[in-house]
């Protein structure tokens, strides 16, 4: 034991004034005897034998032993011995000072014995300041906010001065409930009492002004603190980044240390994960520069969120440096590379590394299912899943959600039922993610009935997800009346996101609900909504296919930074509207305006190419796909280059061309190669496309 426990248990030893009572000598001889074995006991670590030695003594011992055995079996949560030591310390001491039973209210509050606590409390002759505190403080540490600020409200009615300690317990209750209007007044009381300057209720100032999303009065907090401590910086900079502003939690982040203050190792995480949140790749760097300086490249939070932010910014060469690096490696280090790989799409890499973990948690499983999930890799999914179920006693929530991702993506509609009996057994169907997966599925699969029949029984806890899940279904399906009809419902019970308007105008263009676009269009303006890129991608889609083209270029042109989504819809527009030589024009203002085409964009252009017979200039589009941008081109790129040389007579061209492809020529391109044969009366190829299609027949 060190120095400051030695000395306080030969205090306890030699502390004779400290004793409660008793005037015969023998009882006093007894009881030092006696202390001498506790301590003995305690020093090595027998608390549990320490105590019933106290508890069997029919003598009263030094104040200083209960105070020092309260705060043992506080840190070890002996809830037992608590209620052995106070039970000997009332027994033998029948008006037991206030501070003693202070320290009893403490310890039960430690091991969570909440009404322990409370009964001491209550039946207290006398109390101070501090038997308030350690009741506030009780149910402040064991997540009882409300009652820890009515304890605090009768507190302050009955006259108590609360102390620093006090206030910080009240403001954490504060913030875990977010009670802003109650956290004013406290802060009105903490200047009132003169604990302005205190850097400790400060920084619980600037944390619950910042759970309340009050970033305006945490900001202003935090400007006041004349020195700000390592966990101020933490919080404000913490509280930054819950509020999506991750550059301001980087430009704080870098103020302190030019301030010259050292960063806690949570301080720095959060930093890079901010850094993540707008691929701020130079600062990374500035930061990694900083960890080797201050020498926190082994911590394990700080090299696990290191990794994790240069695979967010495209970097996996120095993700792997690190991870490499590390000696030795733990699960997180080994899932957080895994996770990173999986984000980038390379489950190729990410599930040899997996495969190479020397254990596995079912976050490690999860994020090599979600991999797979996200590159639609789907029976590489369906493998991993035997083998969770082979490997894992228990799965969580993610991994059920995940596995109705993927039962979605194969379309494994038994899969599904299977994993909805699971839900049911194992009581995830009240969890909110999950329940909306499941509806996901069921719509993907095409079981609209259990799609409705599952919405109805989530009524009681179902959000605006689960409705644009509901709506989406009905939406890919093709049933886009009814769709119209649930957006009607909807708006009865929540308010429409910019996602459920995106998918109510894809339903709009596959009706030609030209009337019903512009109410939603309308709608849109009239309630502020933001109309982003997406917005407007689909409200170009929309009035191209109700040949409202002039509406359609209005959007176009309203939009300040178009991307290759919005030019594609309106170069189809374009196509759906006859207008395919404006086409042409828009690829090549596209590309001034410094904006890559994808598959879609020369897909768009091949079109206009056939309607304006400009076959030459098709071919050379065609093989610019691959040679200039490195597109693979995709079969309906094959289809359109058929279609271009078949319907222009173009016959050398098409002959080469078929012979030329990669792979072979699908059904309904030989059939178009004997149409297009038959319309010219070319015989030969005619033949070559009927025999062709025998084969694939036979």
């Amino acid at each position: 034991m060190g120095m400051n426990a030695a000395s306080v248990l030969n205090h306890i030893i030699n502390g004779e004034p400290t004793t409660p009572c008793s005037s015969k000598g023998a009882t006093s001889s007894q009881a030092k005897a006696l202390t001498t074995t506790i301590i003995n006991h305690l020093r090595l670590g027998r608390l549990g034998k320490a105590v019933s030695v106290l508890f069997s003594a029919p003598v009263p011992f030094p104040f200083a032993l209960y105070v020092h055995l309260f705060r043992i079996c506080a840190s070890k949560k002996a809830i037992v011995e608590v209620r052995k030591v106070e039970s000997h310390l009332v027994s033998f001491a029948p008006t037991p000072p206030v501070f003693l039973l202070n320290r009893a209210i403490e310890a039960y509050g430690k091991c969570g014995c909440l009404v322990d606590a409370r009964e001491l409390f209550d039946e207290m002759p006398q109390r101070d300041g501090g038997s308030w505190n350690a009741m506030v403080t009780a149910y402040s540490q064991n997540g009882y906010a409300g009652k820890a600020l009515g304890v605090f409200s009768d507190m302050h009615k009955s006259g108590i001065f609360a102390a620093e300690v006090t206030f910080a317990s009240v403001l954490a209750s504060c913030a875990s409930i977010l009670a802003l209007w109650l956290s004013r007044q406290v802060h009105a009381l903490v200047f009132k009492y003169g604990f302005g300057g205190n850097v400790i209720l400060g920084s619980s100032l600037v944390d619950v002004y910042g759970k309340c999303r009050r970033m305006g009065d945490a900001r202003r907090m935090f400007d006041e603190i004349e020195r700000p401590n390592a966990v101020t910086w933490n919080v404000i900079i913490r509280r930054y980044l819950e509020m999506g502003n991750g550059k301001e939690s980087v430009f704080l982040f870098f103020k302190m240390i030019s301030l010259n203050v050292r960063p806690l190792t949570f301080t720095v995480s959060n930093a890079l994960v901010a850094c993540s949140s707008f691929r701020g790749f130079r600062e990374v760097i500035q930061i990694h520069g900083l960890i080797i300086k201050i020498s926190y490249e082994e911590d394990e939070v700080v090299s696990c969120s290191l990794i994790d932010v240069y695979a967010k910014c495209g970097d996996l060469v120095c993700a792997r440096t690190i991870f490499d690096l590390l000696s030795p490696k733990n699960l997180i280090h080994w899932t957080s590379m895994v996770s990173g790989y999986t984000l980038s799409g390379k489950t190729r890499l990410a599930r040899e590394l997996f495969d190479r973990m020397p254990e596995r948690s079912i976050v490690s499983w999860n994020a090599m299912l979600a991999g797979y999930a996200h590159s639609s890799q789907w029976d590489e999914a369906m493998e991993l899943i035997i083998l969770i179920c082979n490997d894992m006693r228990n799965t969580d929530r993610v991994t059920v959600s995940l596995i109705l991702n993927v039962s979605a993506g194969l379309s494994d509609l038994e899969l599904g039922k299977q994993v909805h009996g699971y839900m049911y057994r194992h009581g995830f169907y009240s969890d909110l993610s999950v329940a909306n997966a499941l509806l996901d599925m069921y719509g993907k699969c095409g079981n609209l009935r259990k799609a409705r029949a599952w919405f109805y029984e989530m009524r009681h806890f179902r959000d605006m997800v689960s409705w644009n899940a509901l709506l989406s279904s009905y939406a890919r399906h093709r049933m886009s009346e009814e769709a119209l009809v649930i957006f009607w419902e909807m708006q009865q019970e929540a308010t429409p996101s910019k996602f459920t308007f995106a998918t109510l105008l894809a339903v709009c263009a596959n009706i030609f609900a030209r009337e019903q676009g512009k109410q939603i269009h309308g709608f849109l303006i009239r309630n502020g909504y933001d109309l982003d890129i997406v917005i407007r991608g689909a409200l170009v889609d929309m009035y191209s296919k109700c040949r409202c083209l002039d509406y359609a270029l209005n959007v176009f042109i309203g939009t300040s930074v178009k991307d290759v989504v919005l030019w594609n819809s309106l170069m189809l527009g374009c196509y759906y509207n006859k207008q395919s030589e404006a086409i042409l024009k828009l690829f090549e203002l596209m590309k001034e305006d410094g904006v890559k085409p994808d598959s879609t964009t020369f897909q768009a252009v091949l079109l206009a190419c056939i309607s304006q017979g400009c076959v030459k200039l098709g071919g050379q589009y065609f093989n610019s796909l691959s040679q200039d941008y490195f597109i693979i081109p995709q079969v309906e790129h094959y289809e359109s280059m058929i279609k271009l040389y078949g319907l222009h007579g173009f016959f050398d061209e098409l002959e080469d061309f078929v012979e030329k492809m990669p792979f072979q020529p699908t059904a309904p391109m030989l059939a178009r190669v004997f149409d297009s044969s038959k319309e010219y009366n070319n015989t030969r190829l005619g033949k070559w496309a009927v025999r062709h299609l025998s084969f694939l027949k036979d």
